[in-house]
């Protein structure tokens, strides 16, 4: 295709010139029609220029952010006294453009790999970060934020350092989680554990098969570990103390029960643990709860068995107790200690010849303990004798008809005045008992028990009685004198004065009495004089009826002479 040909200004000038003459165009018109084209050229050019103008600012300031770009990207990499241009920037703008955009252009693409570089760095830093804290059980951690101004090789080779150290501890730790496990893994075969729920209860990514999620290397979860390690490494010596317990006690019961050999066979991998080390490797299954139970079962089987022997033996010498401590008058309790003893025995826990040996130390310190009760026992043994006398005698002086001429009153009257000889004693008798036991008190340091009651407390409260008893016989004495001394005044006046109810020939003679006791002999009126009158027959608190009976005596009422002195013997 052929090119046009080029149309200058000029030509289309004179073209124009040629065209106006043919219209007829005049020449003010003419005139002011060229410079409107002359105006036009010059807006036209006006834009150019500016255009041109702002192009050339515009390259400007891409060059100049080039180079700033350049200087920044520099810095950040660290190697601005490394890069040298291979020539300065001379020429047009667009010359110096074309020379700084390949510069720039590498220089992002370096800066991105390094960016890219620290990225992958620092992610698996801020990960470890997480797993040795133990955050990432929360979720993935966010992902950091790349530092662009400090892109050096040197704080690369920092992170990569840091990230060294972490990916030493995350080893370290897990080297340190196997080792746990696998110790876990040997205690669960010894125990007939489930390691999976053991494992499962420290973390759960320690049973997990498909791996999604990292095992767990926080603080937490060692620390987790390392007491489910400890608990179950002392269970692990629980178990074992407890079987080498039961199998040095199988073999005691064996000695002792002359078990035979095919029966022992049965418990020789019990028995083969007794010296072993908790550090030891074991077989397995040797500590699982179902032997132990077997093993249990076994002794408990063969204390019943030899309990079954023992009872008799110790159960015979606390009967030989019991009779000691009844003979010296001790309290035992007889069943609370049958059941003790039955106790000990059934629970298999008491050593046989433990247990007849403090039942033969008991029986000698209560054979000790007897004897030197014996004195006293001796001296309670009299007091017991004169008391049982002392109300038998009371008893005797009340009866109204102990001076009858019956069958036995002569055996009655000498028992009586045995038991005045032996009743006067009781004073005497009481202080050297009292004396006795305090001095056997303080060197026991405890009360003197008598059948279950304090005896020195008997004695102050049998001598407290003994004392009202004999104030009572005495005030009853006095008052006896002072009524006897009123019916002998009352007596005299009767005398003086005969009643004039009856005749005096109807009057009995002197000393003679309407109720005489014709068996006996013995006048009723005379029983005021007996002993029992003498020991206080009236008490004190009878003292107003007696005066009340005295008031009321008749006028012919006549006073007998006392005659007493047949009693005054008993």
């Amino acid at each position: 295709m052929a090119t046009p040909p080029r149309v200058s200004c000029g030509s289309l000038l004179q073209e124009l010139q040629v065209l106006w003459g043919e219209i007829g165009q005049n020449e003010a018109e003419r005139d002011r029609m060229i410079l409107q084209l002359e105006e036009d050229c010059l807006n036209v050019y006006r834009s150019k220029v500016e255009q041109t103008r702002k192009q050339k600012e515009d390259l400007i300031e891409a060059v100049s952010f080039g180079e700033s770009d350049i200087d920044k990207i520099l810095s950040a990499l660290g190697e601005r006294e490394s890069f040298s241009r291979v020539e300065k920037l001379e020429g047009t703008l667009l010359e110096q453009l074309a020379k700084v955009e390949p510069a720039l252009d590498d220089l992002r693409r370096r800066r991105d790999e390094r960016v890219e570089e620290f990225m992958v760095v620092q992610v698996q830093i801020v990960r470890l970060h997480a797993e040795i804290s133990g955050t990432i059980d929360h979720g993935d951690p966010v992902t950091p934020m790349v530092d662009e101004t400090n892109l050096s090789q040197k704080r690369l080779a920092e992170f990569n350092s840091q990230l060294k150290e972490l990916q030493t501890e995350k080893n370290l730790r897990l080297q340190k989680i196997d080792v746990q496990i696998n110790y876990i893994h040997e205690i669960c075969n010894m125990m007939s554990l489930d390691l999976q729920k053991e494992l499962y209860e420290v973390h759960p990514s320690f049973i997990e098969l498909g791996r999604t999620t990292p095992m767990s290397i926080s603080d937490s979860t060692l620390e987790r570990l390392a007491r489910k390690v400890h608990s179950l490494n002392q269970e692990k010596k629980q178990r074992l103390r407890k079987l080498q317990d039961l199998g040095s006690t199988l073999i005691e019961l064996w000695n002792l029960m002359d078990t035979p050999t095919d029966e022992q066979k049965c418990f020789d991998h019990v028995t083969s643990l007794i010296s072993v080390s908790p550090n030891t490797k074991m077989p397995q299954g040797c500590l699982a709860c179902e032997l132990i139970e077997k093993v249990e079962a076994e002794v408990k089987r063969l204390n019943c068995l030899k309990a079954s022997r023992m009872k008799e033996l110790v159960f015979k010498k606390m009967i030989e107790l019991e009779e000691i401590y009844r003979n010296v008058h001790m309290d035992i309790d007889s069943d609370h200690e049958r059941r003790i003893l039955n106790d000990l025995i059934d629970s298999g826990k008491a050593d046989l010849s433990d247990l007849l040996t403090g039942m033969d130390g008991r029986i000698t310190k209560a054979r000790e303990h007897a004897l030197s009760r014996k004195d006293i026992l001796e001296k309670i043994d009299k007091w017991t004798l004169a008391s049982e006398e002392e109300n038998w005698l009371v008893e005797y002086e009340r009866d109204q008809n102990r001076y009858n001429a019956g069958r036995g009153a002569h055996i009655n009257l000498k028992r009586a005045e045995k038991a005045r000889m032996l009743v006067s004693k009781i004073p005497s008798l009481l202080e050297n008992l009292t004396t006795k036991i305090k001095a056997w008190e303080k060197e026991k340091g405890v009360p003197f028990m008598y059948d279950k009651i304090r005896l020195l407390d008997s004695l102050e409260e049998y001598t407290s009685r003994r004392q009202q008893k004999e104030e009572e016989k005495r005030r009853s004495r006095e008052l006896k004198k002072l009524q006897e001394q009123f019916v002998a005044e009352q007596g005299a006046t009767f005398v003086m004065k005969p009643s004039p109810v009856r005749p005096p020939s109807a009057r009995k003679p002197l000393g003679q009495s309407s109720n005489v006791n014709i068996i006996g002999g013995t006048p009723t009126g005379r029983r005021a004089c007996t002993p029992m009158a003498r020991k206080g027959g009236l008490s004190s608190g009878k003292v107003k009826d007696a005066g009340k009976t005295a008031a009321f005596i008749p006028a012919n009422y006549v006073a007998l002479p006392k005659d007493c002195s047949d009693n005054s013997s008993l």
